[in-house]
């Protein structure tokens, strides 16, 4: 599995046979609420044709319309998971694209890949995250979350590797909440996300066991 971050809680994820985009934000959109893009976007990354999009909730450096519509549109073929407060904007990009409504509970096959849908303790009620399984390895992508108990205990344990927020602000996990919560669910490996794109966070607060600090658009070696 080849595994790339391409930005606040953007992740690019490669199989041979696979390729998952989540979350991308690739514009600067949430300048409208005051929050200026801080990281250049890389034009490669437009150049991604993704099997399947994952949006885990409503806000706009999540579910970007602007970005989306680019991998989602009249003219692809995309599988697009995403829960219901993505799901009724989505859909009405029409085309062949199969737009997939999720929940907690709900898990989805795509070749070589299965996706488990995981809850999470966010300002949008209806935001999720997601756990990919991959020859027998669990990458578990938070989205935006608290440290929650409940949340912890839904997560197949052990992961390999947790991508989880550190910033502690829009009810996301500080990074002494988010080490705390990688110990919960026994993360092999985590992996901080949700940082320098529209603040001036230094990842090095994040600390535990095995933790890689990603660099954008670049694969990580995980």
């Amino acid at each position: 599995m080849k595994v790339t971050w391409l930005g606040q809680a953007g992740l690019l994820f490669q199989t041979e046979s696979t390729t998952i985009l989540v979350d991308p934000y690739f514009s600067d959109s949430a300048a409208s609420v005051a929050c200026h893009r801080k990281m250049p976007v890389d034009p490669l990354v437009w150049e991604i044709k993704p099997d399947l999009c994952l949006f885990t909730h409503d806000h706009i450096d999540h579910f970007d319309p602007e970005t989306a519509g680019h991998f989602v549109n009249k003219n692809t073929a995309v599988t697009v998971l995403s829960p219901a407060s993505v799901w009724g904007k989505i859909r009405t990009y029409g085309g062949v694209n199969n737009y997939v409504r999720v929940a907690p509970g709900v898990i989805w096959s795509h070749g070589d890949v299965e996706i488990r849908v995981v809850p999470a303790v966010h300002s949008d009620p209806l935001a999720v995250g997601f756990v990919i399984q991959h020859q027998g390895k669990l990458y578990y992508i938070t989205g935006d979350t608290l440290y929650s108990i409940d949340v912890a205990c839904e997560i197949p344990y052990p992961v390999d590797v947790v991508f989880l927020p550190i910033n502690g602000k829009g009810n996301n996990m500080n990074a002494v909440d988010a080490a705390k919560f990688a110990f919960e669910i026994g993360a092999k490996l985590a992996v901080p996300v949700h940082f320098g794109m529209l603040d001036d966070l230094d990842p090095g607060c994040f600390t535990y066991e095995k933790v890689k600090i990603p660099e954008i658009y670049k694969e990580m070696i995980l």
